[in-house]
């Protein structure tokens, strides 16, 4: 008894996180340019946790330099509703 072969060991239980894989989406687009990429021949980068996706070196480093200025903003305003009906 006690001789499974689960694969498991007392350092890494059978289900640890190690057994998540993330896959990549098979299409995204190039934040710089907009062009729909291939992500499995795509250069690729990280930022603020996510991974961005580009048609090339190029457009990968002029996103590196200035992230912000290529990613859309969540902190515009949004007119409120009631006050445009209420006008």
């Amino acid at each position: 008894m006690g001789h499974g072969k689960s694969g498991a060991t007392r350092d890494e239980p059978s289900g640890s996180a190690t057994d998540v894989r993330w896959t990549a989406p098979k299409t995204d687009t190039d934040p710089v340019c907009g062009i729909t990429v291939q992500t499995r021949n795509s250069k690729s980068a990280v930022h603020d946790g996510h991974v961005y996706y580009f048609c090339s070196r190029e457009c990968r480093e002029r996103f590196e330099a200035a992230p912000a200025s290529y990613l859309a903003t969540t902190d515009a305003v949004i007119p409120d509703m009631r006050e445009q009906a209420d006008g």
